[in-house]
């Protein structure tokens, strides 16, 4: 129970972290989502060969993870950039909500690539959360809907590259694969990055390295927590980071969810805690 305790505290300390990432990512202003993403990857990259360095590990991994990896690092890349471009553009607590339906795109990759099974309750767990994407996303036929599109699609990046994560699971390092992930994202931005340019002003500068220090805390916070209890007792708890980034974005932006993403809200965190339920009576028998 103490072990599982400090886990949920490590959950809300990452959920809070990312929270405040995407605040001052979308508090940064009129820059490049690539741009952004790029100084977020940058202070990663720099914490992650600190701690492989601290802990004497592979930078790079070994040579059979190598198409794994660089396939993680490829869509976790997309899913960062996806993300920012939804942050700049939508209500902070939206682009949160649409980035967490990652879970459920890792429950269909992890069903057709891992060969796992899905039971019934997760069919209809995953068929609300698509329902709830849609009352977010609020489908229309012209470009006004794009930014919520690119939302759902840094779930969908995320899931697969979380998958792969999974997949790599005791083969490497949590600091390798960070690392590997950082600095490839970094070598794949920095020519787009470079055509887009925006300077900096140095109040800019110091957002967007805090957005990546945060970022760091976030991830690694994640990674303790699940070195303290299985995901699948705790998982359900990230989701208080859209309770965070709602407070947040009223505060800092007047930001209000309309009554469509807030029921939206009630069925993807509903499908998640239903289908959570589900697995503990299930692991309880």
């Amino acid at each position: 129970m103490e072990s599982k305790t400090k886990a949920v505290g490590f959950i809300m300390i990452s959920s809070l972290s990312f929270a405040i990432m995407g605040a001052l990512v979308k508090l940064s202003g009129d820059i490049p989502s690539i741009e952004k993403s790029f100084f977020r990857n940058v202070v990663s990259c720099i914490v992650a060969a600190t701690l492989v360095i601290k802990h004497k590990g592979s930078l790079f991994g070994k040579r059979e993870n190598q198409k794994y990896l660089l396939w993680r690092s490829i869509l976790g890349t997309l899913g960062v950039i996806a993300y920012f471009y939804s942050i700049d553009h939508l209500v902070l607590s939206d682009s949160a909500m649409l980035n967490k339906l990652s879970p459920f795109f890792v429950t269909i990759f992890a069903v057709i690539f891992l060969k796992e099974k899905i039971n019934f309750v997760q069919i209809i767990g995953l068929f609300a959360a698509f329902i709830g994407g849609l009352f977010i996303i609020k489908p229309s036929f012209n470009l006004s809907a794009m930014p919520s599109i690119i939302g759902l699609s840094s779930a969908a990046f995320a899931g697969g590259a979380y998958t792969l994560v999974r997949f790599l699971g005791n083969k490497e390092k949590y600091y390798t694969i960070v690392f590997y992930f950082s600095f490839v994202s970094i070598l794949m931005m920095l020519p787009f990055m470079l055509m887009v340019f925006k300077p900096l002003s140095l109040k800019e500068l110091i957002i967007l390295l805090g957005a990546g220090v945060f970022a760091s805390i976030g991830q690694f916070a994640l990674t303790i927590a699940y070195r303290h209890a299985p995901a699948s007792e705790i998982s359900i708890f990230d989701y208080v980071n859209i309770i965070f980034s709602a407070l947040i974005g009223n505060i800092l932006f007047g930001e209000i969810p309309d009554y469509l993403s807030i029921i939206g809200y009630v069925l993807i965190i509903g499908s998640s805690i239903t289908t959570f339920l589900y697995n503990q009576k299930r692991v309880r028998v």
